[in-house]
Formats: structure tokens, C-alpha cells, sequence
């Protein structure tokens, strides 16, 4: 059985990882016969906003604990993350991804990714397993990778050129399709990036994690 490790920032599009996206993210993965466990960094937030106002919130939360929301408990701190044990890696997006895994909604093309998020997708990727990067995470597939790595966070034009300015090639996509770097064996799709709805998210997250599985060894 495949075994694949996904890394949640959270838990809500506004602070944490897109719930739909992870949901459907596992979802696939299980549908597919293989075995999920996700991981998250164990650091705060860099906020948390109130969903139903958009307003940012006085408490702030842990992006581990407010992981487990979406896991069922079943999250491990990514510091525990072991890449021999894994196949594949799978990230959701969310502004998670670009608030709590590197400060890209802040620093643009000048980011910096977390530490413990850097070690272990560079890991992966130097291991030659394959990964897939879902909505705005692809945001982070430049600096793992390196110069000319092919990726899609859809076609918004100002992600782009940030992603560009950091040395990825974009390639603009679809709602429903999914951008394969098959050199790099990495994987992306614009989800929520451009998807209106959860039926839209769903096609391109389903053929991201079978393509994911499909580059296993």
C-alpha cells in the first residue's frame, strides 16, 4: 500500500489549510488504496480570523492543534516526519499554506518558508518521490525545488509573477486540470485558486492525487 504524507497549515481558508481541498485531498487518497497521515508544523498562527466577519481575532491558535480539527485527532508534528516512511507528499492549500508554511502573503517573491517545511518538502524532492501542491501552495515549489520547476496556481497574474520573480516557470491552468513537472516529479492545480465551487475544487484535487500516486515507485 502506498503510504503518503500531507502537511495541513490549519484549519480555515482565511488562516489554515482550506478545508475542502485537505478533505478531498484525503478523500482521494483513500479512494485510490492508499494510507494518509498528515502532519503539520507545531508553531502559531500568524493570525486567526473570525470566518464568519473576516475580522482578525485577539486569540491565536496553533497551526498543530488547529490541524487535528480537520484530521480527527489524527495529526503528528511535522518535526516527526520521517521521508523513507512515505511514498509521495501531498499539500492542500489555504492561506495556511502562504501565512503559517512560508510568509509568502506577506513577502511575495522574497519568502521565506518555515524551516521544518523547507527540510522536509526539500527532502522529498531530493528523494525523487513525487508531491503535489494544491491552490496557493505551489507558491512554495520554487524554492524547494529550484530555477525553471514548472508549476500553475492558476492565472492569477500578480502570484505569477511573484513565482516567477523566485525562479518557478508558471504555467497558467485551468480550473480542472493539474500541471505535471515530470523532471522534478512534482504536481499542481489551481483549486480554490479559481474554483467557485466545491464540485469545480474536486476535479482538479482528484486528478492531482491520482497522478501523485500514479509517479510512485
Amino acid at each position: 500500500m502506498k503510504r503518503v504524507a500531507v502537511i495541513l497549515s490549519g484549519c480555515g481558508v482565511f488562516d489554515g489549510a482550506e478545508i475542502h481541498e485537505s478533505v478531498l485531498t484525503l478523500l482521494h487518497i483513500a479512494k485510490a488504496g492508499a494510507h494518509y497521515q498528515c502532519f503539520a508544523p507545531d508553531i502559531d498562527q500568524l493570525h486567526t480570523i473570525n470566518h464568519l466577519s473576516g475580522e482578525v481575532m485577539a486569540q491565536n491558535r496553533n497551526v498543530l492543534v488547529e490541524s487535528a480539527r480537520i484530521a480527527r485527532g489524527e495529526v503528528k508534528s511535522l518535526r516527526e516526519l520521517n521521508v523513507a516512511d512515505f511514498d509521495a507528499l501531498l499539500v492542500p492549500g489555504g492561506f495556511g499554506a502562504a501565512k503559517n508554511l512560508c510568509d509568502f502573503a506577506l513577502s511575495g517573491a522574497n519568502m521565506v518558508i518555515h524551516e521544518d517545511v523547507f527540510t522536509v518538502c526539500h527532502a522529498f524532492a531530493q528523494a525523487g518521490k513525487p508531491a503535489g501542491y494544491a491552490c496557493i501552495a505551489p507558491a512554495l515549489i520554487p524554492q524547494v525545488y529550484g530555477q525553471g520547476v514548472q508549476l500553475t496556481i492558476g492565472n492569477d497574474t500578480d502570484t505569477a509573477t511573484a513565482i516567477e520573480a523566485m525562479g518557478g516557470s508558471h504555467v497558467t491552468c485551468l480550473v480542472d486540470e493539474i500541471v505535471i513537472d515530470e523532471k522534478h516529479q512534482v504536481v499542481s492545480t489551481p483549486a480554490y485558486m479559481l474554483a467557485q465551487s466545491i464540485v469545480e475544487a474536486n476535479t482538479g484535487l482528484e486528478k492531482l492525487v491520482n497522478q501523485v500516486l500514479k509517479m510512485c515507485k
